[in-house]
């Protein structure tokens, strides 16, 4: 039996908390019906034996407090929601028991921004790990010593796992649900749930908004310069005399300021105008390459690939209806 302890914790997303328990649950009920034993034992656990959240419109009410968990196998933290510091500050106290039962050999997985949680416990620096893609330079900010690993799903080290954003925390209770039990069940279990078990990448959902949460006037000079010159080819060297910096202290303060290299930076403000060309525009391919700079259709799709997972042709399938009809 592998004891499961989803942790509630003060501002805290109910979905986040609820499927979990709901798939655990089912997959119970799965192995039961093919003439199994069950193998999950859930429990909610947390600080209070009554949580409210979204300001006092629900309650949980958990069936265990943090100093009643005796042993677990796997510790859930639960996506946070609104200001992270805010949410991270509610919930210092439950810090020592996440990282407790981790060192006493439970595995520990954060669902979506759960990975502020996790990270705040010290467990992550020096490790890999996921979040909400639209989080990440705030995550990065937060902790300089974790490795965020851009527009994955999910990710393991170490006996940690965390999520994408959003809804890819189901790809990582597939996942986990897999290594606990098998394949077949797995699939099962996302069948039941129609959930796509492979999806590994949230690059196709991302939305590039640049970094500009910083103090750099002269890197912000240039950002807004590449923001609106969109169709042409800009150069580090023409950005440098832009702003009277030497090449090598440009770049080196671009990097620092926005979390990408000048190179990453342009190609993906391009590729994000480029997607939102394709979602609302009738325009083949070429003529949104040509609208963004590029002229090679072989790097432009590579580019685009690298960037959101998907070639322009199945990116415009994807998010344009008047492109399938």
């Amino acid at each position: 039996m592998k004891n499961v302890s989803i942790l509630v914790p003060e501002n805290s997303v109910m979905q986040a908390i609820a499927d979990p328990q709901y798939l655990f649950s089912a997959v119970n009920q799965f192995m039961a019906v093919s003439g199994k034993m069950p193998l999950f034992n859930v429990e909610l656990v947390g600080l209070k034996k009554q949580v409210k959240i979204n300001d006092g419109l629900f309650s949980i009410n958990t069936s265990q407090l943090l100093n009643e968990v005796t042993k677990t196998d796997l510790v859930i933290i639960p996506a946070l929601f609104g200001d992270m510091k805010t949410a991270i500050d509610a919930n210092k106290k439950a810090l020592p028991w996440i990282k407790e039962q981790y060192n006493n050999g439970a595995e520990v997985a954060s669902l979506c921004v759960g990975a502020f949680l996790l990270a705040s416990t010290g467990l992550l620096n020096g490790k890999k790990c996921s979040t909400h893609w639209g989080f990440q330079n705030e995550f990065q900010e937060m902790f300089p010593e974790v490795e965020v690993i851009d527009g994955s799903i999910v990710t393991e080290e170490q006996r940690l796992y965390s999520s994408g954003g959003a809804m890819s925390y189901w790809n990582l209770l597939l996942y986990l649900v897999e290594k606990y039990t098998d394949r077949e069940t797995a699939i099962l279990a996302s069948k039941y749930f129609a959930i796509d078990i492979d999806r590994d990448s949230q690059a196709a959902f991302a939305m590039f908004k640049g970094q500009k949460n910083h103090t750099d006037e002269a890197i912000k000079q240039a950002q807004d310069f590449i923001d609106k010159n969109i169709q042409e080819k800009i150069t580090i060297d023409e950005l440098a005399d832009l702003v009277s910096l030497g090449r090598r202290s440009f770049e080196r303060r671009f990097k620092i300021a926005t979390n990408n290299s000048v190179l990453e930076y342009i190609n993906r403000v391009k590729i994000e105008f480029a997607k939102r060309s394709f979602e609302s525009s009738r325009k083949n391919i070429n003529e949104v390459m040509y609208d963004v700079g590029y002229t090679d259709t072989k790097a432009f799709r590579s580019i685009f690939k690298k960037i959101t997972g998907l070639t322009p042709v199945e990116y415009r399938n994807k998010y344009n209806k008047m492109a399938m009809v």
